[in-house]
């Protein structure tokens, strides 16, 4: 089966609220071993227009973040701001695919599935911030959509970390296959 390891969220705005040396370490060693299984490599990213005309006033989490800019709202998650490219510690590569997204979840005002459906690609490999976030989101949709499933747990994290426990524990292993780097890393063989 096709697989693609996906980061989500890893862009520095985020990696400087929510992230941990930890996770970014793991995250690089699931990065490297997937570069070198030539298994394809997804990075999908938060970022709006200028203005951000994408924000709904109904959305309450983006649109609170809209108040706050003022008539160049978004500002500081613009698609081409600092805080949305990614960290330089799991920096794309040559090869690698750079997908933008405009809400929570990685398949929504993006064109991941197009991409996906395009490499042949029915298995995907989890890893990002927030596991309550993006991580959730994006495996709810995923599943839905019929991709087969692998979240690795010390590649995610969230602001709280019994949220993550919960997740990860308990309501991820009803769609996913939930594992740690290592663990995935040796059962490629």
């Amino acid at each position: 089966m096709p697989a693609a390891l996906l980061l989500l969220d890893f862009q520095a705005g985020v990696v400087e609220t929510f992230g941990s040396p930890e996770v970014i370490a793991s995250t690089r060693t699931a990065l490297d071993a997937a570069r070198q299984h030539d298994i394809p490599v997804i990075y999908v990213r938060l970022g709006f227009r200028h203005g951000a005309p994408e924000v709904s006033q109904q959305n309450k989490s983006f649109s609170s973040l809209a108040g706050a800019g003022g008539p160049n709202a978004m500002g500081s998650m613009g698609t081409d701001d600092p805080s949305t490219q990614v960290v330089e510690a799991l920096a794309p590569v040559a090869g690698d695919v750079v997908v933008l997204k405009r809400r929570v979840s990685a398949f929504t005002g993006s064109d991941l599935e197009v991409v996906l459906r395009a490499l042949g690609v029915d298995h995907l490999v989890l890893t990002g911030i927030a596991t309550s976030g993006v991580v959730l989101s994006t495996l709810c949709e995923a599943a839905d959509r019929d991709f087969r499933l692998t979240v690795l747990a010390d590649a995610c994290t969230d602001g709280d970390d019994e949220v993550h426990r919960v997740l990860t524990e308990k309501v991820f292993p009803r769609q996913a296959d939930v594992t740690m780097v290592g663990a995935w890393i040796a059962a490629l063989g």
